[in-house]
C-alpha cells in the first residue's frame, strides 16, 4: 500500500510551494493535496526557515499557528512504517492565514507543513521562536511520542506525570492498566488481566456483545 497522494506542483495554484523553493531552494520534499487541504513536507532540519518564510511573507502571512501534532506510522507486527514510508514519524505543523478585512492582509487559507522523523533519531529543532505557541503542543508530542523538540525552552512532559515510563501514543507501547482500588478495599481488574467490555469495541478487538461481561451482567447484543 502507498500513501501516494495527488501531487502539486509549485506555481500560481500553490504560492506557498513556489516562495519555498524559490527563496530555500531544495527545502520542499514533497507537495500534494487531499481533501482540499494543502500538505507540503520540507527538510527536517530547515522547517525553522520554511514556517519562519511562510509567517513573515506578506503575500502569505501564516501567522497564527493552529496546532502541531505527530503521527506513528509504525505497524507493531512487522516493525516496519506502514503505507510504504520509509520513516516512522511525521511532524505536522497546522497554519492558517487569518484575512483582516480591516487590513487586507491574510488570505484565508490552510497549509499543513510536514517533516519526515526517522525512529532511530526522533528529533526535531523546535519553531517556538517563529511561533510562541508551539510551547505546549511541542510538549505534547514530545510526552506522548517521544520526539524531543531541539532548542524547546522547557522540553518535559506535559500530561503524563514526570516519572512515567515511556511514551503512550507510540504503536509498540503496550496496552494495559493499572489495577484501581475500591472504596471496600477491593480491587478491580487491570486492563492485561481480562478482556474489559466497553461499547463498540474491547482493547482484544472483540465487539462488546463478543466480550467478556461484566460480572453480574448479561452481554448485550449489539453493544
Amino acid at each position: 500500500m502507498s500513501d501516494a497522494q495527488p501531487a502539486v506542483a509549485p506555481g500560481p495554484a500553490c504560492p506557498e510551494a513556489a516562495l519555498l523553493e524559490e527563496r530555500l531552494p531544495g527545502v520542499v520534499l514533497d507537495v500534494a493535496s487531499a481533501r482540499g487541504e494543502l500538505r507540503i513536507t520540507v527538510e527536517r532540519e530547515r522547517v525553522v526557515e520554511a514556517l519562519s518564510l511562510l509567517r513573515d511573507d506578506p503575500a502569505l502571512d501564516y501567522r497564527f499557528f493552529s496546532e502541531c501534532l505527530a503521527v506513528d506510522y509504525l505497524d507493531p507486527s512487522t516493525g516496519e512504517p506502514i503505507l510504504g514510508k520509509r520513516h516512522r514519524f511525521e511532524v505536522v505543523y497546522n497554519l492558517y492565514s487569518v484575512r483582516d478585512p480591516a487590513t487586507g492582509r491574510g488570505t484565508g487559507r490552510r497549509v499543513f507543513v510536514k517533516v519526515r522523523v526517522p525512529g532511530d533519531d526522533p528529533t526535531v529543532p523546535t519553531v517556538t521562536g517563529v511561533y510562541a505557541g508551539a510551547d505546549f503542543p511541542e510538549r505534547e508530542v514530545f510526552d506522548l511520542f517521544g520526539i524531543r523538540f531541539e532548542g524547546h525552552p522547557d522540553l518535559r512532559r506535559i500530561l503524563m506525570p514526570d516519572d512515567w515510563i515511556g511514551h503512550p501514543l507510540r504503536k509498540d507501547y503496550p496496552l494495559g492498566g493499572e489495577r484501581v482500588q475500591f472504596a471496600d478495599g477491593t480491587y478491580g481488574p487491570a486492563i492485561s488481566d481480562r478482556v474489559v467490555q466497553h461499547a463498540g469495541e474491547s482493547f482484544h478487538g472483540l465487539t462488546g456483545s463478543e466480550a467478556e461481561p461484566a460480572p453480574g451482567r448479561p452481554a448485550t447484543p449489539g453493544l
